[in-house]
Parts: C-alpha cells; sequence; structure tokens
C-alpha cells in the first residue's frame, strides 16, 4: 500500500487535502543565507503564524522544497507542523549549485555515496546538522521528497551524477523526485535524463515551469507522464499573468491531472508574517478567484490542489 511520508509520519494520499506542492517554510541559514539575507526563514513563531493564516484559507499540506546543506532544519519543520495542523512534507536531495557551491562537499562523492546520503535521510532520518560536516547525527524525521536542481537548458555535468543519484535512491526507496528547473527551462532533458535512470515519469515533479509560458513545451512535458508545479502566480505583476494562461491550455488540451500549484516563497518579502506580501494563503485566496474568473472552476481546482498531489507524492512501490 502507497503512502506521502511527512515529517511527522506516513499519511494515505487521500490524507493530503489541499496541498501546495513547492515551498520553502523554513531557510536556517546556509549559503542561501549567505547570499541573501532575504532567505532567513527560521523563525518559528512567525512562520506558524504564517502557516496558521494559510489553513484558515484551507491548506493541509506543504511540500518543503530545501534539500540537503541548505539551511535545512527538520526539527524546525516538525514543530512548525505540530503547531499548526499542517501536514509538511520534508525533501532530501542537493540544490542549484548556486546554492550550494564551487568547493562543496557533493562534487566529490561518488553517485553511490550520493544516493546512500539520500536514502538514510529518506529510510531512517535526516541528520540534525543537515550535512554541513563530517558528523551526522540522524533524527527521526524522514524526508518524503528528493529535491534536486537542474541548470539552465538542462542538467549540467555537475548536474547528471546528482540526478543519477536521486534515481538509484528512488529505486531503493519509492521515493518521489521533485526537480528545479532553472528559469523554468530544461525539463524536457530532466524528465530523459531520470526517465533513462529509471524513475518512472509518473513519479517526476518539475518546479518553476511556468516562467516559460510556451503551449508545446507544456505539451511536451504533460506527454511524457510528469507532473508540472506552476509556482509562479503572484510573480507576473500587472503583465497578462502567464500561470493563468498555462493553466488554461493545460486544461484545453486535456492535461488538468498533470498540474499542480505552489507558491515558492522562499523569502521573508513574501510572506505577511515578516512584513511581506502577498502572504501565503494568496492561491487560495487571490488566485482562486482569478481561476474561477478564466473559467477554471472548482473541480479543476481540486485537480491541482488535491487529486494531483496525492498521486504525485506518494512513494512507488519497491520490488525484492
Amino acid at each position: 500500500m502507497t503512502f506521502v511520508r511527512t515529517v511527522l509520519g506516513d499519511i494515505a494520499p487521500a490524507d493530503l487535502g489541499i496541498t501546495y506542492a513547492h515551498e520553502h517554510l523554513i531557510i536556517d541559514g546556509g549559503r542561501p543565507v549567505e547570499l541573501s539575507p532575504d532567505f532567513l526563514l527560521a523563525d518559528v513563531d512567525r512562520m506558524a503564524a504564517e502557516l496558521e493564516d494559510a489553513a484558515a484559507a484551507g491548506l493541509r499540506t506543504a511540500i518543503d522544497a530545501m534539500p540537503a546543506d541548505c539551511g535545512r532544519n527538520p526539527a524546525k519543520l516538525a514543530e512548525l507542523s505540530l503547531r499548526t495542523g499542517v501536514q509538511i512534507v520534508a525533501a532530501t536531495g542537493l540544490h542549484h549549485e548556486r546554492f550550494t557551491g564551487p568547493a562543496h562537499w557533493s562534487l566529490r562523492a561518488s553517485e553511490d555515496e550520493l544516493a546512500d546520503l539520500f536514502a538514510a535521510d529518506i529510510e531512517v532520518g535526516i541528520d540534525e546538522r543537515d550535512y554541513t560536516g563530517p558528523i551526522v547525527r540522524r533524527t527521526a524525521i524522514r524526508a518524503g521528497i528528493i529535491k534536486i536542481g537542474g541548470s539552465l537548458d538542462g542538467p549540467s555535468e555537475r548536474d547528471r551524477p546528482i540526478f543519477r543519484a536521486a534515481a538509484r535512491a528512488h529505486a531503493r526507496t519509492g521515493v518521489p523526485v521533485h526537480t528545479h528547473c532553472e528559469a523554468g527551462q530544461g525539463a524536457l532533458e530532466q524528465i530523459r535524463l531520470l526517465t533513462d535512470a529509471g524513475v518512472p515519469a509518473g513519479h517526476l515533479s518539475l518546479s518553476h515551469v511556468d516562467k516559460v509560458v510556451d503551449r508545446g513545451y507544456h505539451r511536451e512535458l504533460f506527454a511524457s507522464g510528469a507532473f508540472a508545479v506552476y509556482d509562479q502566480a503572484f510573480r507576473w505583476g500587472g503583465a497578462d499573468n502567464g500561470t493563468l494562461r498555462l493553466l488554461e491550455w493545460a486544461v484545453a488540451d486535456g492535461h488538468a491531472d498533470r498540474v499542480m500549484l505552489g507558491m515558492d516563497a522562499a523569502r521573508q518579502g513574501y510572506y505577511r508574517a515578516f512584513g511581506g506580501s502577498p502572504g501565503l494563503p494568496y492561491l487560495l485566496h487571490e488566485f482562486s478567484a482569478a481561476m474561477d474568473a478564466r473559467g477554471l472552476d472548482a473541480a479543476v481546482r481540486t485537480a491541482f490542489f488535491v487529486a494531483n498531489p496525492a498521486r504525485a507524492f506518494a512513494f512507488a512501490g519497491v520490488g525484492p
């Protein structure tokens, strides 16, 4: 029987409810914060208030997409979930190279070693020190996705062994694989690499792809059987909302069953609890109203928020 792995334990996919498919609820230091202090999301009280507002709007589950050695803090994610009642899925894996740096330990690790680290986060527990040093002390909080970062136009030479290691960890554990598409690009190349390495497309989800408003690109992505995560909805300003246009095309083309939505709100400036905007409830308030106005009705929105995540984030059965 399949399951979704949250920071507080395994649940049935049907129990996910309304799900945001790509979030950053805790960033507790690390290279992202060195690059910009706005990335610092370490205040559990403020983030709990933000999550409670989203829960009041209907949010039930959030997929936290911060992978290893990038400010991940499993204890704070578990505390957030306990305090707010929102189910949280944590990640293992490795982010885009700008968030790790040119001398990162992952560049000296073999694919087998990386796969072992990812699998241990999934099966045993996430390192409380987030793989920031040689001493590993595992918590009881386990990862429920592998998040890996691709580069412009597809995986770079640095990315490829990480992607193959993620595929090996998927084969061992059944964990869903979730990717970062730099500038929304490279999704098709990522899918080819991962499926060639043995990951069924139905266990792949690709984020940020709504940065590329190209109907043909998205048709190819959906035809592969993978899921797209549209997480740019609030970033279009006064321009025509490209995310809305892509959603209309996806529905018209018969692919409403392959789209999920998220905020990717990785900065203090995006959260009301830090004095920013639009706030985590945006997708369930303003954007849901905008979808409704464009004819994307409640049944379609239920697919985006509930039915599709229940399939995308469920573990695959693993053979002997």
